[in-house]
């Protein structure tokens, strides 16, 4: 139960990322309430699945997740700049998330 943990901790991690953007630097009260909300979602779940995983691991595939997916968003939803190399840089650390996952007994 610990890996869906994390990466629905992962995904609020986004969330809470994203939200500083919509929130403007959390000066917009519902937004930067979302942003909180989100924030405290994603560490309580972290902080149930490192009950069972390591640290390391668990914090690494946590910040993998939250980078992916808030860069992915970035270029989505901001329009952030879609180069070849940063889709490459991108992939990377999906491929060590992965690879974590793999490594650790997690499949």
């Amino acid at each position: 139960m610990s890996w869906p943990l994390l990466i629905l901790a992962g995904l609020f991690e986004i969330g809470w990322a994203i939200g500083l953007e919509y929130s403007d630097g959390l000066s917009k009260p519902v937004p930067a309430l979302g942003t909180v909300v989100a924030l405290i979602i994603s560490m309580v779940l972290l902080a149930q699945a490192i009950k069972d995983l390591p640290i390391g691991t668990a914090y690494a595939v946590w910040t993998g997740i939250g980078a992916v997916g808030t860069a992915s968003l970035g270029i989505i939803l901001f329009d952030e700049p879609a180069t070849l190399a940063r889709i490459g840089f991108i992939s990377v650390i999906l491929v060590g998330i992965v690879g974590l996952h793999f490594v650790s007994g997690g499949h």
